[in-house]
């Protein structure tokens, strides 16, 4: 779902990694001011923070078994086309940040999916790649933070498409179970291909598997893009606005009060950061400042977040 920068520190310092994909975890020791960031310095940087590089086949074991067990829970969750659909985007998500990691030479892992039990809507907790150096600048965490919710966004659209074409529109009777919640690119492509409005109390929109995919993907987009902590969202508004970076996450968490009186999900939400916090990892050189096509990416993935953002995910209709 995100990635996770882990702590580092000096020889005779230690600290412990970041273990969580929740919102706002702990956060490593402040880094010395790089004059430098570049190439040498960087490695160099490194080298005194302490990279950890385990066993490359190890990393490919660990993958290899979390992605066959979460194939195995999202399959009897929904099926053979529900569980590849979402694999998929869960995984463009992933490897766009691994991707970017690999490009700016920061150590990260491969993805860490997470199986969970089928009867669990998704029959998947999600996923998540773990960063094992300190990003150097805002340029970089720029480009991890970013590219993994646009990666997915990319996969998510035409799954999503393509499963609302094989999606049934039926009357709008009253029936007891989950409703699902829409967003602003659900309900577009709803009107576009079934000539109906998904918030409509007349008409009731059967999501086939795959659609249900892309409603799961573009729902785990929105969530990884709240603008607080480790989450994709706080690098990203800490990459664009360091100085206000505070302000801004702080107003956010205020209003996830009252989106919880229409689902009280996002009060646990709220509870999880208040426990883990707001502060954002520090970088080893934070004089950095953006480029023009680091800027792009920022507001691009800004963008996702409001076209995909569900204020209501589920409704329980009884």
């Amino acid at each position: 779902m995100d990635f996770k920068v882990g702590n580092h520190s000096n020889s005779g310092n230690a600290s412990e990694p970041s273990s969580s994909g929740s919102p706002g975890l702990p956060h490593g020791p402040v880094f010395g001011p790089a004059a430098n960031v570049a190439g040498e310095e960087i490695d160099a940087q490194r080298a005194l923070y302490g990279s950890e590089r385990p066993s490359r086949l190890r990393d490919y074991l660990v993958f290899g078994a979390l992605l066959t067990a979460t194939l195995t829970t999202t399959f009897l969750a929904g099926g053979f086309l529900f569980a590849v659909s979402l694999i998929l985007i869960l995984g463009s998500h992933e490897f766009g940040h691994y991707w970017a990691s690999r490009k700016n030479r920061v150590n990260a892992s491969l993805p860490y999916f997470i199986p969970a039990p089928p009867m669990f809507i998704a029959g998947t907790f999600g996923a998540f790649i773990r960063i094992k150096d300190p990003i150097p600048d805002r340029r970089v965490m720029m480009e991890i933070g970013a590219a993994g919710p646009i990666a997915g966004f990319i996969v998510a659209i035409p799954t999503l498409i393509a499963g609302l074409f094989m999606s049934r529109v039926t009357e709008g009777v009253h029936l007891r179970g989950l409703s699902f919640g829409s967003s602003i690119v659900l309900s577009v492509f709803s009107r576009m291909i079934l000539g109906v409005d998904p918030l409509s109390p007349d008409v009731n929109i059967e999501l086939h598997p795959v659609a249900f995919a892309g409603w799961i993907g573009m729902f785990v987009t929105a969530l990884n893009l709240l603008p607080i902590g480790q989450l994709d969202g706080g690098h990203i508004i800490y990459s664009l606005f360091r100085v206000r970076y505070n302000i801004l996450a702080k107003v956010f968490f205020v209003l996830l009060f009252p989106l919880g009186y229409y689902w009280t999900g996002w009060w646990f939400w709220a509870l999880l950061i208040a426990l883990f916090g707001f502060q954002h990892p520090p970088l080893m050189d934070e004089s950095a400042v953006l480029e023009k096509r680091h800027k792009i990416m920022g507001y691009i993935a800004v963008i996702i977040f409001l076209l995909t953002f569900t204020p209501i995910p589920f409704t329980v209709v009884m």
